[in-house]
C-alpha cells in the first residue's frame, strides 16, 4: 500500500511492529521520569537542604506541567507533520532530562522536570493519533495499548530500577539513563515512523472547533472522574499497607511491582476488548474499578485479600485507559490530536483531584482506608456521567 503524503492513512508503514516498539520505548522513558522521584524525595531533600514536602513538588509540579503542556504544546505544533512533532517532543524530553541531571539547584531541577512534563502530555496525545494510523481500523485500540505498555512497564521496572540507581549512585544517575532511553526512542521513531504531511483538517482552528461539541467535554470529564478513583487509593498505598494491612516498609516495593504487573495485564486486555466493543469495555472496566475500590476498604485489613485486590485494581484501572483514549478520539473525529492531548491532561487532572480528596479523607480522621471508598465514589460518578451522556446523545 502506497503512502500518500496527504492521505489519511499510515497503514503503509514498512515495519509497524518496530515503530510501535520504539513508541513504547519512548513511553517507558517518559513514564519512568514521571514517578522515579517518588522514591528519591529524602535524597533530594538532603542534597538541596530543603524539606520533604518542598521536594515533593518534583512530582506535583510535573503533573501540573502535563496538564498545562499537553494542550498548549499540541496547539503550537498542530501545523507540523506529526512525525516531526514527536521527534521535537523527544528532543525536548532529552533536554529536560539532562537539565535535571546537571541541576545545580532545586530551582533548576524543577526547570528540567517541567520541560520533560511539557513533552509528556503532547507526546501521548499526538502519539495516540499516530499509532492508530499504523494499523487497520479494527486494531486501533490495541495499538494505543501497545504504546501504553511502555508506560505500564515503567511502573514495574523503570521506577524501581531508577530508585535503586538513585540510592546507590546518586539521584542524578537515573536522569542520565532516562536521557539515553529517550535518545534511543527518538532515533527509532525518526527512522521507522512514516513521513506524513499534516491533514488539511489539522490546523488550530479545526482542532479547537471540536471543543464546541458537548460530548468532547463530557468525555474529558469521564476520563478525569473515572480514572481518578484508582489514584485516590494508590496515592496512599504505602501508609495503608504498612499501618492497616501490617506489611513491613521493605515489602512495599514488591507490592508496587505486583500492582505494576496488573497495569500491564489490564492495558493489554483493555486494548483488545475496546477493539471489539468500545463503550461496553469502558463501562465494564469503570464499574469493576469502582467495585474493587469499595471492596479494598475491607480487604485492606487482611494481607492475602489485600494483595489480590491491589493486583485486580491495577488490571481494571489501566484496562480502562485504551477505551477512554479511543472514546475522545471518536467524539473528536476529524480533528483529534488536540483533543487526544487534552485527554492525557484529563488523566493527570484526575490524578490531582484523586490524591487531593484521598488526603482530605485521611486528614479528617477517616483512617487510611478512606481513600478507597472515596475513590469508588469518584469513579462511580465518572461512570454515571458516561452512561448519562450516551443516553442523552441517543
Amino acid at each position: 500500500m502506497e503512502i500518500s503524503k496527504e492521505g489519511s492513512s499510515q497503514v503503509g508503514c514498512a515495519r509497524p511492529g518496530l515503530a510501535l516498539l520504539m513508541m513504547s520505548v519512548c513511553a517507558f522513558a517518559i513514564g519512568t521520569t514521571e514517578f522515579v522521584t517518588a522514591g528519591l524525595l529524602s535524597v533530594l531533600a538532603s542534597d538541596f537542604g530543603i524539606s520533604i514536602p518542598l521536594a515533593g513538588w518534583v512530582i506535583s509540579g510535573y503533573a501540573l506541567g502535563v496538564v498545562i503542556g499537553a494542550p498548549t504544546i499540541t496547539a503550537l505544533t498542530i501545523h507540523l507533520p506529526r512525525k516531526y512533532t514527536l521527534v521535537g517532543l523527544m528532543l525536548l524530553f532529552i533536554v529536560g532530562s539532562i537539565v535535571s541531571a546537571v541541576a545545580p539547584s532545586f530551582g533548576w531541577l524543577m526547570v528540567g522536570r517541567v520541560l520533560s512534563a511539557f513533552c509528556h502530555g503532547a507526546f501521548f496525545g499526538v502519539g495516540a493519533v499516530v499509532v492508530t494510523g499504523l494499523v487497520p481500523p479494527e486494531k486501533k485500540a490495541s495499538a494505543i495499548a501497545k504504546m501504553f505498555v511502555g508506560l505500564t512497564l515503567a511502573n514495574v521496572l523503570g521506577v524501581p530500577l531508577g530508585t535503586f540507581l538513585g540510592q546507590h549512585f546518586g539521584w542524578r544517575s537515573p536522569f542520565w539513563v532516562i536521557a539515553l532511553l529517550g535518545l534511543i526512542g527518538l532515533l527509532g521513531i525518526a527512522l521507522l515512523l512514516p513521513y506524513r504531511a499534516r491533514d488539511q483538517s489539522s490546523h488550530l482552528r479545526g482542532e479547537l472547533s471540536v471543543f464546541k461539541r458537548p460530548q468532547v467535554w463530557v468525555a474529558l470529564a469521564v476520563t478525569s472522574l473515572g480514572f481518578s478513583g484508582l489514584l485516590t487509593s494508590f496515592g496512599y498505598i504505602e501508609p495503608m499497607m504498612v499501618h492497616v494491612t501490617g506489611f513491613s516498609p521493605s515489602t512495599v516495593p514488591w507490592l508496587l511491582s505486583l500492582f505494576g504487573v496488573g497495569l500491564v495485564v489490564g492495558n493489554i486486555i483493555g486494548g483488545r476488548a475496546a477493539d471489539r466493543s468500545l463503550y461496553v469495555t469502558m463501562y465494564l472496566f469503570l464499574a469493576l474499578l469502582a467495585t474493587f475500590l469499595a471492596i479494598f476498604t475491607f480487604t485492606a485489613h487482611f494481607k492475602i485479600p489485600a494483595v489480590i485486590t491491589l493486583f485486580l485494581m491495577g488490571v481494571v484501572g489501566f484496562g480502562s485507559i485504551p477505551a477512554l483514549q479511543m472514546r475522545i478520539m471518536k467524539v473528536a473525529e476529524g480533528a483529534g490530536a488536540l483533543a487526544s492531548a487534552a485527554n492525557i491532561a484529563a488523566f493527570n487532572f484526575g490524578i490531582t483531584i484523586g490524591v487531593f480528596f484521598g488526603g482530605l479523607g485521611i486528614h479528617a480522621g477517616l483512617s487510611y482506608t478512606s481513600p478507597n471508598w472515596i475513590g469508588a465514589l469518584l469513579t462511580t460518578c465518572g461512570l454515571a456521567l458516561g452512561v448519562f451522556a450516551i443516553r442523552v446523545k441517543r
